[in-house]
């Protein structure tokens, strides 16, 4: 009975002090008014994405040939069945953003959780061995920071081939030495902790100080890069997408949609305004939120 009572003392502590870091963090968050709105948008753009079947008004890819590029409602010639109005071959732009919203929230998850992981594994390993091998690997990772992002994801797609599972795998490999870095110098200024030794004389395995031990005090500044590196995921895969190396028609990609409206720019302003539009609010919203998790989770951005 007394070890019960005990267990669940402990299970409540543990939980209150759940809550309290919860609480502490939000504070700080809500602090930063620009973060919190978009953390709102970017919110609207998960329900929007979740729920794209339900709330698009048109198939994306269903063409109306007898509405080419008909203009957004509010402007003469709108139609009311086609709110944003329709593209050169007569598809919903509304539908196919509200479609979009689904490429981009995958694209930027998968890269992030390639390079994440990826740049995680490296930076442990760099920066808990040291010595040459923590030489090879960082010369390694200079030598692709060196190149400028989307040039190497250019060349990394021409050499894989045009697509949007390439492009994704593409960006994720230039955005790992990001992680890799920030993951080294978390670990290499860790080590240096009175924990980490306790735990080596306890007998911890490498395997286990590293994942077990150290890794889990290394997280804050990677959930701030994670953030920022969706927002550059999704701008860098509409680039590519935009240069026909990303997804490919008749996909509703923000940056194919873009691709495909440049030859309408001076007549048909809503093909190319509209997309280009979404993109900028989305990753606007999404590096705002990355400011605020910064501010929340960097103790020396923490005001008393």
């Amino acid at each position: 009975m007394t070890d019960a009572t005990v267990t669940s003392g402990v299970r409540l502590s543990d939980a209150a002090i759940r809550r309290r870091m919860f609480a502490d963090f939000w504070f700080y968050f809500r602090q930063n008014r620009g973060a919190v709105i978009g953390l709102a948008v970017f919110i609207l753009l998960v329900l929007v994405a979740v729920f794209a079947p339900l709330i698009a008004p048109h198939d994306p890819t269903q063409q109306y040939r007898d509405a080419l590029l008909v203009p957004p409602v509010w402007q003469d010639g709108g139609r009311a069945g086609f709110f944003f109005g329709t593209d050169a071959v007569g598809r919903d732009i509304l539908s196919r953003l509200i479609y979009g919203a689904q490429y981009s929230l995958f694209i930027g998850i998968v890269v992030v959780s390639i390079a994440l992981v990826g740049g995680i594994v490296i930076g442990l390993v760099a920066g808990f061995f040291g010595g040459w091998v923590d030489t090879v690997i960082m010369r390694v990772m200079d030598v692709v920071l060196a190149v400028p992002s989307l040039l190497l994801a250019l060349v990394l797609v021409a050499i894989l081939g045009p697509g949007l599972t390439n492009a994704m795998i593409a960006i994720a490999i230039v955005y790992q030495p990001h992680f890799a870095r920030l993951t080294r110098a978390a670990v290499m200024s860790e080590l240096r902790r009175e924990y980490v030794s306790a735990a080596r004389v306890a007998g911890a395995s490498n395997l286990r100080l590293m994942f077990k031990t150290i890794l889990p005090n290394c997280l804050a500044p990677l959930i701030v890069q994670a953030t920022l590196s969706f927002s550059s995921a999704v701008l860098d895969a509409a680039a590519l997408g935009f240069l026909g190396m990303g997804a490919q028609p008749p996909a509703s990609e923000w940056g194919t949609m873009l691709a495909d409206a440049r030859e309408f720019m001076l007549r048909a302003w809503w093909v190319v305004t509209l997309p280009g539009l979404t993109i900028l609010i989305s990753v606007l919203a999404i590096n705002l939120v990355g400011d605020g998790l910064r501010d929340a989770l960097d103790p020396k951005l923490k005001r008393s």
